[in-house]
């Protein structure tokens, strides 16, 4: 019983570590806090046409290459400068970013996945 536990850990573990896990993550964190702000019900918010739009597309964009970095990280130089350019992009379009909290996130999980790379650390040094 106990080493189903340890290879399911392991499993997990190889999943995480074959991915941009960290960068993905935070992109996600980060798009997901700029769409909760978007719809914050904020009387100093004003949403204007097209500009409402953009506002709801760009925290969608952000999520969905956040997901993507997890599910295709062979992609992932794509979905990371998307997500970067979105991420910048918001804080035009979405309550300054998600009150910038939301455009850090995105810029450090992008910045993160850019520069992921799937080679074994352990190997080199060996």
């Amino acid at each position: 019983m106990a080493e189903a536990g340890v290879e399911a850990e392991a499993v997990k573990q190889a999943w995480r570590h074959g991915r941009p896990f960290w960068g993905g993550l935070f992109v996600l964190l980060g798009g997901l806090e700029i769409l909760f702000t978007v719809w914050a019900p904020l009387g100093v918010v004003l949403h204007v046409g097209m500009q409402n739009f953009i506002g709801y597309l760009m925290p969608i964009v952000i999520i969905l290459c956040g997901a993507l970095l997890w599910f295709s990280p062979a992609q992932r130089v794509f979905y990371s400068l998307i997500a970067l350019v979105c991420g910048l992009a918001s804080w035009l379009t979405s309550n300054m970013g998600g009150f910038i909290i939301g455009l850090l996130l995105t810029l450090v999980g992008g910045a993160l996945a850019l520069s992921w790379t799937a080679e074994n650390r352990r190997a080199e040094k060996a």
